[in-house]
This record gives structure tokens, sequence and C-alpha cells, in this order.
């Protein structure tokens, strides 16, 4: 199942808008829950937001990072549909103070619809989120989600979402169109990927439970996620076939359940085996069998927050500084079956804090390596592919750096002319040098390579 968290959630139950004779005609066809304009982007290895809109989400990235999402319900009248919106980010976006013993940091949230030009509604909230210590300031999951619903005649709308840290003058904005589907006897819910959740009776209530905007889940540790889904009309059984489609489109789960009737509402919490979709983004379609109405949510399965989209394979390279060779190798030579078992017990034994729900020395470790790659790119090279980006992913920021020219007449200490940088590292009691010869590309020398091996060696086998 998906692993606890503790979360600051503004539920808002009873935050509901009726908003009428604003919206267009109902659509004949019944879409997929999702913002328009995000077809064909592609993810890219330091851009979650990127991965989260090709899932129809809607995203932002750092330094305010959120990811809003839309979902639909039905209301017991095909006239009008229960819209939740949902956005989640991490504590870290924010800006947090001391007050007394606990930490507090102040935002605002701000959720407009419109139809055409005329705006329909704007909501602004503004909320504290308290943590009881330092560490918790930290935290880049979603630890904070916010959430309210809507009555909303079917139609389309733009929808805008805004988010502004009160402690700084940072904001974050995003807006898109969503189409809101008429719901009929026999129709269903948007399929919702959720923490924890209470089935609703009664059409006139909302549904109660935890969502996950990102609606992902963690390689080999996350074995499965859990669907809150609901179902209409006044049949007493409601068959539902559910299936998981991967990123190549072949179909890698399927079942067939019932809903639960409970009251006015038939409903169930469904535990999808997501570990079975593989790595990237798959599709959970879920179908009224004997009806043509479907649903479907979009699920991203990764190594881990701490860690950008791409494959076993390059993880594994870009953990070359992490890590030891016959770690790594470990990994590489893991039967395909077992990789996700493999991948968790390597996270447990190489994290610093295991008390917490995120892996700090994988979060620094791909900062460094991000970090290392604007730093010092070159034509042909990536950044933390040259002695520079390497040292710097290794070892951390130098605690000073020194450039001095050198010419024949001395620089027989370093074996070439040019320019020269000597980065000293305080804790490891070590300096070392590299080399320009007036291309641009620095190199390690031979004394301060051979220095950095034995310091790596060390670094790596803790």
């Amino acid at each position: 199942m998906m692993t606890k968290k503790v979360f600051q959630a503004t539920l808002g139950w009873f935050g509901i808008l009726a908003l009428v004779g604003c919206a267009s005609g109902p659509q004949p066809n019944r879409p997929e829950s999702q913002t328009t304009g995000t077809a064909g982007m592609v993810p890219n290895a330091e851009n979650m937001a990127g991965v989260y809109k090709q899932m129809g989400l809607m995203a932002t990235d750092a330094p305010l990072a959120f990811v809003g999402k839309v979902a639909y319900f039905g209301t017991g009248s095909a006239d009008t549909t229960l819209m939740l919106v949902t956005l989640s980010f991490p504590n870290r976006s924010l800006t947090f103070v001391r007050q007394d013993e606990q930490f507090s940091a102040p935002y605002e949230v701000r959720i407009l619809l419109s139809h055409d030009t005329a705006q329909v509604r704007s909501i602004t909230a503004n909320e504290v989120v308290r943590v009881s210590n330092f560490r918790e300031i930290s935290r880049s999951d979603e630890s904070i989600i916010f959430q309210r619903f809507f009555r909303v005649p079917p139609g389309q709308y733009r929808l805008s979402l805004a988010l502004r840290d009160g402690g700084s003058s940072r904001g974050a904005s995003q807006q898109g169109f969503v189409v809101v589907p008429a719901i009929r006897p026999g129709a269903l819910s948007t399929p919702v990927v959720v923490y924890e959740a209470k089935p609703r009776t009664s059409l006139d209530s909302v549904p109660r439970f935890l969502p996950t905007p990102r609606s992902s889940a963690t390689f080999g540790m996350d074995s499965a996620i859990v669907l809150y889904l609901e179902g209409y009309g006044s049949a007493s059984q409601f068959p539902v076939r559910i299936s998981i489609a991967n990123e190549r489109n072949q179909r890698t789960w399927t079942d067939t359940i019932s809903l639960e009737r409970r009251g006015a509402v038939a409903s169930r919490l469904v535990p999808v085996p997501i570990g079975r979709a593989g790595l990237g983004i798959s599709t959970i379609t879920v179908s009224h069998v004997g009806s043509p109405d479907s649903a479907a949510a979009r699920v991203f399965v990764g190594f881990g927050p701490e860690i950008p989209l791409m494959t076993y394979d390059e993880l594994l390279s870009k953990l070359r500084w992490f890590a030891s060779a016959e770690r790594i190798r470990s990994l590489r030579d893991t039967p395909v079956d077992d990789r996700g078992r493999s991948w968790a017990q390597f996270r447990q034994a190489t994290d610093p804090i295991p008390s917490t729900s995120e892996h700090e020395g994988l979060q620094s470790y791909f900062a460094r390596l991000y970090a290392a790659d604007v730093r010092f790119r070159s034509s042909g090279e990536m950044g933390y592919l040259s002695d520079r980006g390497m040292v710097f992913v290794t070892l951390g920021e130098p605690d000073q750096i020194f450039e001095q020219m050198v010419n024949q007449n001395n620089s027989s200490a370093y074996a070439s002319n040019g320019r020269v940088q000597i980065w000293e590292y305080g804790q490891y009691n070590a300096r070392l040098i590299f080399t320009d010869a007036g291309i641009g590309r620095w190199q390690l020398t031979n004394g301060s390579r051979i220095e950095f091996q034995s310091l790596s060696s060390r670094v790596l086998a803790r």
C-alpha cells in the first residue's frame, strides 16, 4: 500500500459554491477529467511539473511548486455536478517563522472559475501551516493538501489557480480549460487516488477523503494505490471493470469488482496493484460493465519524490557518485522482477534520517547533480560529468576556491600553462587542483585525481 505520511490538510468539507447560469450546454460525451492544453509535453529530467502536466494536472515548478487536480462527482441531478479542486504543495515552498514552540507559515489560495469573459466566482482562502519542529519545514513531499468543492452546471470553464507564500513575495499560478461532465444514472465519478476516505451515503453531502493530487507512487515501496470511486443510479448491483495500461499502452492488470451501495450512492475504496504498471505514467481506466460510461485517471510511478523521471539504467548511471560501485553493480544485476524490492532495500539502507518520509541523502545528491550540470556545463559535455562536476557532486561545495594564472616559469607543479583553480575542503583536509589550458575544460591534476579517488572511496563507503 502507499507509504503512510503526515499532512496539513485544508479540507473545506462545506465549501460548496452554487454556480448557475454561466456554463455552456451539457456535453454529449463524458470527457476524461483533466485540464486541456497539456498533450505532447515531454517530461524534463529536472522538471517534474512537465510530468504532472502530461498527466493532465495543473502544475508549477520551484520555488513555489504546486500540483492542482480536478475531479467530478454526482449530485442526483444531471443539471449539477459536484466539482472538486485540489492543490498540494510541499512545506519547503513556504516561508516559516518561529512562534513560541512552533513554526508557522501563512499562505493564500485563489480559485477562479470563469466562462467566456465573465468571472463566475473568485474564492480566496488564507490559511496557516503549523509544524512542531524545524525538520518539518524542509519536507518536499505533498505535505500540504488544500481542497474545495463546487456545485456547477455541466459545460466548459476556464479554471485559474494561484498560490501565494504569505511570508514572502513569491507566487505561482496556472490556468486551463476544464469540461465539467453531466453525471447521469449509470455514470461513474472521477477515480481519485486517496490516502484515506470515508464513503458518503447521501448525494446532498460531499465525499470525505484525503486525496493525493500528485497521484504518485514510489517504485518498490508502494505495492498498491487506493482509488475512491462512486457510481450513480438505483440499480442494486454496480459492476465495474478496472484496468491499468502502461506508457506503451500495454494492459498490465485488469479486474472486475462491484461497488457497494451505501444509501443513495454506490462506492468503494479499490486497491490497485500499481507495482505491475512499471515506471512512468500509467492510465487507470474504470468502466461500468454493460454501459458505455467510463472514466480514467493517470498515475506516476517513480523512484521517489527526490529523483527526476528517468529509466532504471539512467538512474544507476547517475548514482555513480552516491554509492559504491559494488552497490550499483548489485542493483544492475538484479533480475527485472526483483528490482522494486532491491531498490526499496537500497533506499532504506542509505537513508540518513529513516524517521522522515523523505530520503534526505538522495534529495541533496540530486540537487547537487542538477547544480553541477548548470554551473560546469561546457560544449559537448554535461556539467555533472566534468571533473569539477564530479568533485562537486561527490564532496559538495568547497569551503574556498582560489584561481590563479601559471606560465612556463611557474607551472611545473601543475604540468600545465594557463589558469589554475584550487578547491579546499576543510572537512577532508584536502586541496584539489584543476587546470585549464585555455579551452574552458577544467581537469584535475594527476595528483589531485588520485587524492579525489581516495576521498570518494571513503565517502561512498559510508
